[in-house]
């Protein structure tokens, strides 16, 4: 069942230089219980699409349903418009900066909202929320006696009180410790999925999306490039700028020799992707395709008949990220020991999957 559904989502507005496009026809599908990222580079039109459902922006057109309830477009007879207002809207938000009341304690903080509720019914919700997050204890504490994962913890519960259908991250987690970061994340995921909440997360951090995410929706200049659960995103990006959002990588020109073996000037390559690629036009044996080959599947080995020098070299812990330079590109491969400054030959380790048509530069 969805809970969310935005179709032709437009967002714009006016500059001097006229009506500028934020976001431009955007489709998107939330199910119930499921937790999905918009994810993209900054000026993308993220927090712009959180904005809108929210219904805290002007100049926004277009079909937003929140749990099956029209919050903005026109009615089934084609003659009203409608634009219910936040507070309607059955949405609970969650910022980055936590907006918790500094006046008030935890308990009272989770309390906002819930005046309909008698005293003892109102102390009982309380009482229940701050025991699935296990922060009972904390109830008399003020925002600032809490640390930067309790205060987040707090946020999140109290937009539960109100009983949202639709949970409303912008980058939630940005400002917690780094050490403690995924800690959270994988309890607040566990939350969400035992109350069947959904969410929209916004975030510029991947690593975050991944942990966090059921699918992932790449936002790019106001559309959405392509949305999946986050294996096959990285795996089977369906757009080159999908492909080096992802990650750094290499991009290497390739001939098709068959639906399984391409052939390159780093030798053979076993190709494990999509073989239905192979029945479109794009995609013919003899012809050439271009393979993005991100770093872990990449190895180096010492050879001296090769004029390939590791010319500059990071150790980051369990590995090191060792740098060269080839066919006019800066290639970084994870290795486990050091090469630095040591020719080295390039082999690729591993099955590719990224694989795109050649374009045709104009002449």
């Amino acid at each position: 069942m969805s809970v969310l559904s935005l179709s032709k989502l437009n967002v714009s507005y006016k500059s001097s230089q006229g009506k500028i496009q934020i976001i431009d026809e955007l489709e998107l599908q939330v199910n119930s219980g499921e937790i999905v990222a918009l994810f993209g580079p900054s000026g993308g039109g993220k927090s712009t699409v959180l904005k809108a459902i929210a219904g805290l922006l002007d100049n926004v057109s277009g079909d937003i349903i929140i749990g099956g309830k029209q919050a903005l477009g026109i009615n089934s007879r084609g003659n009203t418009s409608i634009n219910i207002a936040t507070e309607d809207r059955k949405i609970g938000l969650i910022f980055q900066d936590y907006a918790l009341f500094p006046h008030l304690t935890v308990a009272q903080n989770v309390a906002f909202g819930l005046d309909k509720l008698s005293r003892s019914a109102r102390k009982a919700k309380v009482d229940s929320l701050l025991e699935l997050i296990k922060m009972v204890e904390y109830s008399d504490r003020y925002p600032h006696e809490l640390s930067g994962g309790q205060q987040q913890r707090i946020a999140i519960v109290r937009a539960l009180a109100c009983e949202p259908e639709l949970l409303l991250f912008d980058e939630s987690f940005s400002n917690i410790d780094p050490q403690f970061r995924f800690e959270l994340i994988s309890d607040i995921r566990a939350l969400l999925k035992q109350h069947n909440i959904a969410a929209l997360f916004v975030t510029h951090n991947q690593d975050e999306a991944f942990a966090f995410c059921d699918r992932i929706a790449v936002l790019n200049k106001g559309k959405i490039e392509q949305i999946d659960c986050p294996e096959r995103l990285f795996n089977y990006p369906q757009t080159r700028f999908v492909a080096e959002f992802l990650g750094q990588g290499l991009w290497l020109r390739c001939k098709v020799a068959s639906a399984n073996v391409l052939l390159s000037e780093l030798g053979e390559i076993s190709y494990a992707g999509d073989k239905d690629l192979f029945s479109s036009m794009s995609l013919k044996v003899e012809g050439e395709v271009d393979v993005y080959i991100r770093p872990h599947q990449l190895k180096l080995t010492l050879s001296n008949d090769f004029p390939i020098v590791v010319t500059n070299e990071r150790f980051a812990g369990e590995f090191y990220e060792s740098q060269v330079q080839w066919l006019g590109q800066v290639i970084v491969v994870k290795t486990q020991n050091s090469f630095l400054n040591q020719s080295v030959k390039i082999e690729i380790n591993t099955a590719v999957w990224s694989v795109f048509p050649v374009v045709k530069s104009p002449i």
